[in-house]
């Protein structure tokens, strides 16, 4: 068996190239997958943009990858601000 990486081709779907932009995320998991609903919210309404699962392990690669991103980001560029928390309650205009 050989220690060579395998090179994988992947195919990036036309449709797809263009991204989809998210403002909210909702995460839910079981025990065997994490479940990442990424949606635009323009009120009055809001779409679920894109639906992204994958397991507990990938969850955990994932996590790690964004965090060293960030890092490198901030090193480059500066601190990023957290964003505030949005108001709780019903999505839409009040007054």
């Amino acid at each position: 068996m050989s220690n060579e990486k395998q090179k994988i081709k992947i195919d990036f779907p036309t449709q797809l190239r263009g991204g989809v932009y998210a403002n909210n995320m909702v995460v839910s998991h079981t025990k065997e997958e994490f479940i990442l609903d990424f949606m635009l919210i323009a009120p009055p309404v809001g779409t679920v943009t894109s639906r992204v699962i994958m397991s507990p392990g990938h969850m955990k690669r994932m996590v790690a990858a964004l965090q060293e991103n960030l890092k490198k980001y901030e090193d480059k560029l500066g601190r990023i601000e957290k964003a505030e928390e949005p108001q709780k309650g019903p999505i839409g205009f009040h007054s």
